[in-house]
């Protein structure tokens, strides 16, 4: 759903003319550093992006599913380290907030999060609690006013740089499954946190993950998401949904970049006296990545308004998801193919790309987690018609 087309075009282009002017040109200098420019996240703070999916009320932009979606189309034709800043605030971050959070809650910390004065983090996954999100160990005690937060948390994107974590916790010891399981919000700064080292990764340098450590923490009780235990579960399947549709989009944005990058390279590649793209093979790798491309972005654009019109979309965003980012990674692999030995060179930047996207099958839910969702869904249905 496009509210006004005329705001968002102006949105757009002002999105284009920054991946542009400003992130293209300093994509080796993030991965030569292993970090993003202060003046590059500002830049981002004063575009609203930290707030695209934050109510008017609360100082966002409100977007609509759609509508992010356009957005990360364009924000994403350029090192994927850059959208990851953003990420967790828009939407896993704060999400829950906005969705199960009290009125309370939402207007302490949501008009921070628009701003990007404080960045969001969400923490979920543990040592042993990955795709099996409902195991997870960390407890959190009801002691008083408060709960005592105990445990370790895992690959948690941009833990170094948060302000607060939307954090995953077990307030009942003796329900092991969801059930079990609050969310809470939890300023960075209580004592007892503290911070594993960055951790050192495939690729996506300048995006920074790491282990965060609750060492007896004390959370205020009126930090409890909804400030009701057991629903921890069900916000994050909630939040991890529209995330999905989030990462279509992503991935569906740097394809766009990478197939771009390709057919300029094999324009201007000679081989046997006549540039490569007119080769028939070299064309069917261009043309697969091509139709691949358009399908994951019709999918990606359906389940956002399907979403935005009110209807379920479990099934659609684990359809996008799975499909947008393994297409993804066909599109690299296929660049790389394209470019030949350049390709595997970093200077010529598809091997950066070819690293940066392999992460896409993997979070916000593996490739074979959606495929279980979209399968237990078709079961469902069909059981229950």
């Amino acid at each position: 759903m496009i509210r006004d087309p005329e705001i968002l075009e102006a949105l757009l282009d002002s999105v284009r003319r920054f991946v542009r002017e400003r992130l293209v040109p300093a994509e080796n200098e993030v991965a030569e550093t292993d970090e993003i420019p202060e003046s590059i996240v500002q830049e981002m703070r004063n575009l609203g992006l930290f707030g695209m999916t934050i109510p008017e009320k609360f100082g966002g932009l409100e977007l609509t599913m759609e509508e992010e979606c356009r957005v990360l189309l364009e924000l994403c034709q350029t090192a994927p380290a850059f959208r990851s800043i953003i990420g967790t605030t828009v939407g896993i971050g704060s999400q829950g907030i906005l969705m199960d959070g009290t009125p309370e809650q939402q207007a302490e910390w949501l008009p921070k999060l628009a701003t990007g004065e404080v960045i969001a983090s969400f923490a979920l996954t543990e040592p042993e609690a990955g795709s099996d999100a409902a195991s997870l160990r960390t407890t959190a005690i009801k002691d008083g006013d408060f709960y005592i937060v105990n445990g370790t948390k895992r690959y948690i994107t941009n833990a170094p740089h948060a302000g607060m974590f939307t954090l995953m916790a077990r307030t009942n010891p003796d329900n092991k499954g969801a059930g079990g399981v609050s969310s809470f919000i939890v300023d960075a700064k209580t004592p007892g946190i503290s911070f594993g080292k960055y951790d050192k990764k495939m690729g996506q340098r300048g995006a920074h993950t790491c282990d965060v450590i609750f060492d007896n923490v004390r959370v205020p009780a009126a930090n409890l998401i909804g400030l009701q235990e057991g629903r921890g579960f069900k916000t994050a399947m909630k939040v991890l949904e529209k995330g999905r549709i989030h990462i279509a989009a992503v991935a569906v944005g740097v394809a766009k970049r990478m197939l771009r990058d390709a057919l300029a390279y094999a324009l201007e590649r000679k081989q046997f006296g006549q540039a490569i793209c007119d080769f028939q093979l070299v064309q069917a790798m261009l043309a697969d990545s091509q139709a691949e491309l358009y399908a994951a972005e019709c999918m990606t654009i359906d389940a956002a308004r399907r979403r935005d019109d009110g209807h379920n979309v479990s099934t659609e965003a684990s359809c996008a998801k799975m499909f947008a980012t393994e297409m993804c990674g066909r599109v690299a692999d296929r660049a790389v193919q394209i470019l030949g030995g350049a390709g595997y060179m970093a200077e010529y930047g598809i091997e950066r790309f070819y690293r940066d996207v392999r992460l896409f099958r993997l979070y916000e839910g593996t490739t074979q987690i959606q495929q279980i969702i979209i399968a237990r869904n078709m079961v469902r249905e069909a059981r229950d018609a």
